[in-house]
């Protein structure tokens, strides 16, 4: 719901300022609607279903992977599309996989996100509503925000929504923003939240000309001021940062590319996610043996690495598949 608007409301009825909290702690715990609300008075509860939407997203679409993922197509109140993905772990996690934004203007090369049209930024309550849809179904205890859009390019939204996750069951420590780079939005997440949120970095390449290639905010936001950044969250909140590292044949995966990653990294303050490339057009997949050689150097440099369990690919809801518009090959980029 539009938490803003539900405050305003409440206001011009009269009601006292608690009405909110009670409001919100209700849908905070899963409630389907205000009728679910029972400690608020009737005829304010009917008051609420006229002026307020319970729901901020309409549900377009839903698909289930073999694997038990859910991938959710919304569709914002002005027409924009979103995608969400709920991702269910046989160990009792069950990980949200949040958008920030309809769309992405940044246009990483190897992301289906990057191809779409770009729409806007979602509000707070967007972003909290597409939480709040799954947590309707089932209890959820992780989120990330690496979905549609570069969440420092939304930074005031994206904050303002983590902040609330954990009365959704989701706490700090399990929430994590992930970047390409964004230094303005950065800087402002490594001076103002001083909650323990985790922070995670795309990186894709060590080497500034196939990085820039292969992610063109590069340019203007160079790694080595972005790392900085990430090393001054390090020493302020005692917490490695995640690196992000997807994993194309013949482009990014030979052992000089590794071996360039392991030296601009500092095992102390980086732990690194290597993850298969999804198919989204235009690259191939690194096969095993070359992930299996390319973590080897990683290994020898003693920076920490893992390869990430790939979940939904049978429904485009693995890591770079989100997208609501159809796919252009891009022309090959070669490392």
């Amino acid at each position: 719901m539009d938490l803003v608007l539900l405050e305003g409301t409440l206001a011009d009825l009269g009601e006292p300022s608690y009405r909110a909290l009670q409001v919100w702690e209700w849908t905070a715990r899963g409630a389907g609607s205000y009728d679910d609300m029972t400690s608020l008075p009737k005829h304010l509860r009917t008051a609420l279903a006229d002026a307020v939407p319970f729901s901020t997203l309409e549900v377009v679409t839903e698909r289930e992977s073999r694997d038990g993922t859910l991938k959710t197509l919304f569709r914002t109140h002005d027409g924009h599309p979103v995608e969400t993905v709920l991702m269910r772990y046989r160990d009792g996690r069950r990980s949200l996989c949040l958008s920030s934004q309809s769309g992405c203007p940044l246009t990483c090369t190897f992301c289906a996100t990057g191809a779409m049209q770009f729409g806007r930024n979602l509000t707070a309550s967007e972003i909290l509503e597409q939480a709040l849809h799954f947590r309707r179904r089932e209890a959820v205890n992780h989120a990330v925000y690496m979905g549609m859009g570069e969440p420092f390019l939304n930074v005031d939204a994206v904050l303002a929504s983590a902040l609330r996750l954990r009365d959704i069951g989701i706490t700090h420590r399990r929430t994590t923003i992930s970047t390409v780079g964004w230094l303005p939005g950065l800087r402002r997440f490594v001076d103002e939240v001083e909650k323990p949120i985790r922070l995670a970095l795309s990186i894709h390449a060590a080497d500034p000309e196939l990085r820039s290639e292969l992610m063109p905010v590069n340019d203007r936001y160079p790694l080595d001021d972005v790392l900085a950044e990430c090393r001054r969250y390090v020493e302020l909140r005692r917490r490695k940062v995640f690196v992000e590292y997807v994993m194309l044949a013949g482009v990014n995966d030979g052992p000089q590319h590794a071996r360039a990653l392991a030296a601009s990294l500092d095992p102390k303050a980086f732990k690194v996610n290597l993850i298969p490339y999804n198919p989204t057009g235009g690259f191939d997949a690194s096969s095993r043996s070359a992930i299996e050689a390319f973590k080897a150097v990683l290994d020898r440099a003693r920076i920490p690495a893992t390869v990430r369990l790939t979940r939904g690919r049978d429904i485009e809801a693995a890591c770079g598949q989100l997208a609501t518009a159809p796919r252009t090959r891009r022309s090959a980029i070669r490392g």
